[in-house]
C-alpha cells in the first residue's frame, strides 16, 4: 500500500506540477554609454505568470549600449548587439531555472554600432547589422557561443537627401520572411528595402534580384513586420513618419510598394520620428511607436493588405523607442527610452484597441525588451 501510496502521490505530483504556469522571464536592454548613460546594460526579470508583475533577477553592465537583443529558436541562449563604439556581439546561456544569464563569448562584427540581431531559422548564424551600412553573419556553435564572421555583407548607393540622420547606407533591421527563405533588411540612409538570402552552407548573405525597392526620397525605412498569413510586408519610415505597405511575392523574394500612412494624426505640428513596428497575431491589426507624438498608433489591416487608422494611445513616456506583446498577445509594454519606464497596456484583441493597466517598470533607458520560456522549447 505504501508503494501504491507512493506512486500515486508523484503521479499527483507530476500533474501539479504540468499545472504550474511556465516560468517567464525578460530581458531589457538598457543604453547606458554614451549620452544615454541612464540605463546599466541588460536586465533580467522574472514575470509572474499570475499578476504579469515584474521581479528584478540580474543585472548585467558590462554590454556596451545593447541596442537589441534575441534569442534562439529554443530559448536557451540570448544574443545582444553591442550598439557603442566597441565593435562586438555577445552570447550568453540562460539558466532554465533562474533565468540568469551567463556570457559564453564575444566576436567582433567588425563595426561599432550594432542596431540589430537576429538568428536565422537554422539556427546556425546570428546577423547584426552596423551603422555604416554592413551585416555582420556569425556562425553559431553547438553551445551557443559564436564563432568569428563568416560573412559581413557591405553595399553603397545614393544617399537619401537629409544632411545628418542619412550620411552612410544604414541598415536598421534585419528579418526573415515568414518562410525563412528572404532577409528583409530596411536601409535608412539610402532609402531603400534590401532583399537578400543566407546560404547556410557557407554563411554569406546573397543578393536577390531585384535587390531592392525604393522608398520615398528622405523617408528612411528603419523597422519591417511581416503579416502572419498574408503575403504583405509593413515598413516604419523613421523621418517622414510614415508606414509603407508592400505587397511581398514569397517565391521571388519582392517588395511591391501599395500604400504610404502616416503615423501620427494631422493635428500634430511637433517633431517626430518613427521607431518600432509590429503585427498583432491575428494579422487584423498593425502597431507603430512614435518619438515626439510619443504615442502607439493603431492601423486595421483591410483585405487588400493596407492599412486603416483606427486611433492613437499615448505611451506614458518620452522616446518609445521599442514596444513589443507579452507570448500571450494580451499585453503590450512600451520602452520609452527617454522617461526610463517600460509602461503595460492590454490589447482589446477583437478592437486593436489599447488600455493602460497602471503598471510601470521602472528601468534606465530601455531600449528592448525580449521574453523567454526557458527550459519549454525542444524544437
Amino acid at each position: 500500500m505504501t508503494v501504491g501510496g507512493a506512486l500515486v502521490a508523484s503521479a499527483l505530483d507530476r500533474r501539479a506540477v504540468a499545472a504550474q504556469p511556465l516560468a517567464l522571464f525578460a530581458y531589457v536592454g538598457c543604453y547606458n554609454a554614451g549620452r544615454a548613460t541612464d540605463g546599466k546594460g541588460i536586465d533580467v526579470f522574472r514575470v509572474d505568470p499570475t499578476s504579469s508583475r515584474w521581479t528584478h533577477v540580474q543585472q548585467l553592465a558590462d554590454i556596451a549600449n545593447p541596442n537589441f537583443l534575441t534569442l534562439d529558436r529554443r530559448q536557451r541562449y540570448l544574443y545582444a548587439a553591442d550598439g557603442a563604439s566597441r565593435e562586438f556581439a555577445t552570447a550568453f546561456s540562460i539558466d532554465a531555472s533562474t533565468g540568469k544569464l551567463k556570457m559564453l563569448n564575444r566576436q567582433p562584427t567588425g563595426r561599432g554600432g550594432g542596431l540589430h540581431a537576429i538568428v536565422d531559422p537554422t539556427g546556425g548564424y546570428l546577423l547584426v547589422p552596423h551603422n555604416p551600412g554592413t551585416i555582420a553573419v556569425l556562425p553559431i556553435r553547438p553551445d551557443g557561443s559564436l564563432a568569428p564572421m563568416s560573412d559581413a555583407a557591405d553595399w553603397s548607393g545614393t544617399l537619401g537627401p537629409h544632411r545628418t540622420e542619412q550620411t552612410t547606407p544604414h541598415p536598421h533591421q534585419v528579418q526573415f520572411d515568414r518562410r525563412g527563405r528572404f532577409l528583409i533588411v530596411p536601409d535608412k540612409g539610402l532609402d531603400l528595402v534590401h532583399v537578400f538570402t543566407l546560404d547556410t552552407a557557407t554563411g554569406k548573405l546573397v543578393a536577390n534580384t531585384p535587390s531592392s525597392v525604393a522608398a520615398r526620397s528622405g523617408s528612411a525605412p528603419r523597422h519591417v513586420a511581416l503579416h502572419p498569413t498574408g503575403p504583405y510586408a509593413y515598413v516604419v519610415n523613421e523621418l517622414d513618419s510614415t508606414v509603407t505597405t508592400y505587397r511581398f511575392d514569397e517565391e521571388r523574394g519582392t517588395l511591391a510598394p501599395m500604400q504610404v500612412i502616416p503615423t501620427i494624426p494631422t493635428t500634430f505640428t511637433g517633431n517626430n520620428t518613427g521607431a518600432e513596428i509590429a503585427v498583432a497575431s491575428s494579422g487584423r491589426f498593425v502597431y507603430a511607436s512614435n518619438r515626439g507624438h510619443n504615442s502607439i498608433v493603431i492601423f486595421a489591416v483591410e483585405k487588400s493588405g493596407v492599412l486603416a487608422h483606427v486611433g492613437w494611445e499615448s505611451t506614458l513616456g518620452r522616446t518609445p523607442r521599442f514596444f513589443c506583446f507579452d507570448p500571450s498577445g494580451r499585453v503590450l509594454y512600451a520602452a520609452n527610452q527617454g522617461s526610463n519606464r517600460i509602461v503595460a497596456f492590454s490589447v482589446n484583441r477583437s478592437s486593436g484597441a489599447l488600455s493602460p493597466t497602471g503598471y510601470v517598470v521602472d528601468v534606465g533607458a530601455p531600449t528592448c525588451i525580449v521574453f523567454a520560456t526557458p527550459g519549454t522549447n525542444t524544437v
